[in-house]
């Protein structure tokens, strides 16, 4: 029992830890956004309802012995797949701007295969254990797997990350994985022996005259885990959604709703006794109710109690979902067809959030449905175990329950219309909610772009008003800073050269000039589209307008190799994904690239403002790399331009800049309260340092 139990722990480990692994090493291939790793969950919920129907065929079709000799060669054949390293040279492409089916073959090309036998083994090793131990139980073993998932999960952003380059946790994870084909082979060739020795024969039917006949599976038992399971999976990746787009795209923040979610499984599926219907039915309740709350106050409220409502709210739709699963668990005999319709729900609720919602949604309107979809599922489970409260009797519960839940789809579709509210234009695609509102402001009508939550860039439609720089890039900004105050433009009267990481709707033209050149480096083509047809900052410039499509590292690396550098007089990085900075454009490799893209005078300007993280110590340590100054400066709020209060960091070697008179009325000095340099690289980067709790 014990290598059984070895096996299915090891196996579960290594799936749940090449998760975040391989999602972190492909993330900056692919702009750093959420939808990132909700592409890489569809391709593990799809490729383990793979695994599950392979162990279920192999299980129901084959005798014990060729069952297991077809495992141990596939087993074998999997050792030609390591190590499980993306080559950078084939697969981080530049013109990739829809990548979910890119990243999808990347992941099938890398670790389609270890995955998927790692995703078989947890069927496979229940069903050896079932036929050497009829008198027990093989669903315990369901949650020692989920355990070792869990460690999995937790292990990794907090031990495996921090301590361990990519190169060395792939490397790692290689070796371990082969440790795992061994004692997954020796188990089946036990399984083969054990298999052989009670005389199954292939399928689920009994040799015996006298054995009790076996529960045939009813449709409705099948559609109900479905539905389940779906709707538990489309909680985790949308609350997944809610976190990350506001804060950042990393593994701590894909972690905690995952382990939650696997917590579920491993309460529910351990001992029936463990789930109560009545306490985790009022938790969902009242979660659901909070959360609700939250999403109207929206970024009002703190980081740390957003994280909380939507991780409580996800875990008790999971309790309920999961838990009513367990309950509803067939015969032992049917067990491989049971974990094939659960792992076909995850893959269900996956392809939903990460393939559906995108198209037929204009916002994060997953939650809602995913929110609605576990309470009326439950009620539904509960309505067929007949659950009644006190004195009320089933009909009387369930009008009530109906009644609530009608009141809650109202509420959560109001939330849906307060959000669509002056809006002129949406879009939703692979990296994120577009919106184009109509709103007044203090100089007039205007337009904004909201990203999420976040604002964008905004322009006033007055016709003299048009050219002003608004938002965060007014006239004492980083960026209008460097680009008025450069000494080219303030003593030479120049031309000047004008990078910009992060389009907007293109307010940094305001401050063309005739012979300038800007150049925009976007990723989204959603945004290029609005900030042509509805502003005109760029086509009102004097300067000569380029707009570059794709991941702004990934088109400059390519072009310092392929054209040599931009010799950029003035380059600004104002990237975010809603309110999330995209780590990968704000790291020391990050830095050597744009370094060597400005000219021996000029400014490197990063756009840091945020709710949630405090930049500073990050941008700071830059100035270690580039051996040069590094100034912070707070532009003021000025509500009659349109004007916000903005942070910016600004690097250079440019003494003449720097001893400008508006350059140093701007500097904020750094004082010994100011959190020290903190260096982050592309194999490290912590974001516990810098969260604003």
């Amino acid at each position: 029992m014990l290598h059984l139990s070895v096996t299915i722990f090891l196996s579960a480990f290594l799936l749940f830890q090449v998760q975040p692994l391989i999602a972190k090493y492909i993330l900056p291939w692919f702009g750093g956004g959420p939808a990132v790793w909700t592409a890489c969950m569809l391709f593990f919920q799809v490729v383990l309802l793979g695994g599950y129907a392979y162990a279920h065929l192999i299980s129901t079709r084959l005798s014990a012995r060729a069952g297991s000799a077809v495992h141990i060669a596939a087993l074998l054949v999997s050792f030609a797949f390591l190590p499980i390293t993306p080559e950078a040279a084939i697969w981080k492409r530049a013109d990739v701007v829809e990548p979910t089916g890119f990243i999808l073959w990347l992941l099938l090309a890398n670790v389609g295969v270890p995955y998927f036998l790692l995703s078989s083994t947890t069927p496979l090793v229940q069903r050896w254990f079932s036929q050497k131990y009829p008198e027990h139980s093989p669903y315990r073993l369901y949650a020692l797997s989920n355990s070792g998932s869990l460690l999995a999960l937790l292990t990794y952003p907090f031990i495996v990350e921090p301590a361990f380059s990519l190169g060395s946790q792939v490397n790692g994870w290689s070796v371990a994985y082969g440790g795992f084909v061994v004692l997954c082979a020796w188990s089946a060739w036990r399984g083969m022996s054990a298999g052989e020795a009670a005389g199954s024969p292939p399928g689920n039917a009994t040799t015996s005259a006298t054995a009790p006949r076996i529960p045939a599976v009813k449709s409705i038992d099948v559609l109900m885990w479905l539905g389940l399971a779906a709707a538990g999976s489309v909680m985790l990746l949308a609350t997944t959604n809610q976190m990350s787009q506001e804060v950042a795209v990393v593994p701590f923040l894909w972690v905690i709703p995952l382990a939650l979610y696997l917590l579920t499984f491993i309460i529910t599926f351990e001992h029936e006794r463990w789930y109560n219907r009545f306490n985790f039915g009022l938790l969902l309740g009242v979660s659901a109710i909070v959360a609700t709350a939250i999403l109207f106050a929206g970024v009002f409220v703190p980081l740390w109690a957003q994280i909380l409502v939507y991780a409580v709210t996800m875990f008790a739709c999971c309790m309920t979902c999961h838990g009513e699963l367990y309950r509803s668990r067939p015969d032992p005999a049917h067990l491989t067809l049971f974990y094939l319709v659960i792992s076909g729900g995850g893959a269900l609720g996956g392809f939903f959030v990460a393939a559906v919602a995108p198209t037929i949604f204009t916002g994060y309107w997953e939650y809602h449905v995913g929110l609605i979809g576990c309470i009326l599922l439950t009620l539904v489970a509960w309505f067929r175990g007949g659950v009644t409260v006190g004195v009320l009797g089933r009909k009387a519960l369930y009008v009530r329950f109906g009644l609530m839940l009608a009141a809650l789809a109202f509420v959560l579709f109001a939330h849906v219309q307060l959000r669509a509210r002056g809006v002129v234009e949406a879009s939703r695609n692979f990296y994120g909610v577009l919106k184009v509102g109509r709103s007044e402001g203090a100089a007039g009508e205007k337009l904004d772009l909201m990203h999420g939550r976040i604002l964008h860039g905004e322009q006033y439609q007055d016709p003299e008003k048009k050219t002003w720089p608004t938002a965060y890039y007014g006239p004492k900004s980083g960026v209008g800073l460097a680009v008025q105050h450069h000494p080219r433009r303030q003593t030479m009267n120049v031309a000047l050269k004008i990078g910009v990481v992060g389009l907007g709707v293109g307010t940094v033209s305001a401050y063309g000039r005739a012979g300038d050149t800007i150049r925009f480096y976007e990723i989204n083509p959603e945004v290029i589209r609005l900030a042509s047809g509805m502003f005109t900052y760029n086509a009102d410039s004097k300067a000569r307008i380029e707009v570059v499509l794709g991941d702004a590292r990934v088109q400059l690396e390519h072009e310092l190799t392929q054209q040599g550098s931009q010799a950029f007089d003035v380059l600004a990085i104002d990237a975010f994904s809603s309110d999330a900075i995209p780590i990968h454009l704000i790291t020391r490799e990050a830095v050597e690239v744009y370094w060597k893209h400005l000219a021996s005078d000029g400014i490197l300007t990063f756009h840091i403002s945020n709710r949630s993280l405090d930049l500073t110590p990050v941008t700071r340590a830059l100035g270690e790399v580039c051996r040069c100054e590094v100034v912070r400066t707070q532009s003021p709020e000025d509500p009659s331009r349109g004007v916000k209060r903005a942070t910016w960091v600004l690097l250079t070697a440019n003494r003449v800049f720097l001893d400008s008179p508006a350059v140093r009325e701007a500097a904020v000095p750094w004082t010994d309260d100011d959190k020290p340099p903190l260096f982050w690289t592309d194999d490290f980067a912590s974001l516990w340092q810098v969260l604003k709790w």
